[in-house]
């Protein structure tokens, strides 16, 4: 019986939880925000330095299998059109002497910078993992995805933005 209360609990909730993981934070329209990070090699970066590059910025963890999904398709979207003006950056909300091993066993070649409390709060709050943003050349939030998304909306979203 105390079972059966749970379950429906869960289910009369559920839409509840869902809206609270996707509502909020910035938004497509605004300027995005320009954050440091150190890189997996414990280089600075700012965000900034890309800025006239289309960018997908996404925030993942190597824990999480809809974002381990999503790589191979971030690592063939930035050996297509990296010398067309895009560049893909991946913010590990790993612990950070995860990382590199795990960028390495995946084989990825984009940037990957460790994500801390502040990048999350300006670019959400992150509530879900995946989410990933389409930044323009002139540094606007284009798009915003929250979860798993195949190859193709991406790819479309970087074609566009590269056109203009």
């Amino acid at each position: 019986m105390k079972k059966n209360v749970f379950v429906r609990a869960l289910v009369l909730l559920m839409p509840a939880f869902i809206l609270c993981a996707c509502a909020g934070g910035i938004e497509a329209s605004s300027v995005a925000p320009d954050v440091s990070l150190s890189d997996m090699n414990g280089n600075t970066v700012q965000l900034s330095d890309f800025k006239g590059k289309v960018i997908i910025l996404n925030f993942f963890a190597s824990w999480c299998p809809p974002c381990r999904q999503e790589i191979p398709d971030f690592i063939e979207l930035q050996t297509q059109y990296a010398g067309q003006g895009f560049v893909m950056i991946g913010v590990s909300l790993t612990p950070a002497d995860n990382v590199k091993p795990f960028a390495e066993k995946m084989g990825i070649n984009y940037t990957v910078l460790i994500g801390d409390d502040k990048a999350q709060a300006a670019y959400g709050p992150i509530r879900s993992i995946p989410t990933t943003f389409l930044i323009d050349k002139e540094f606007n939030i284009a798009k915003k995805y929250i979860g798993y998304k195949p190859r193709e909306v991406f790819e479309s979203g970087i074609k566009e933005l590269l056109s203009k």
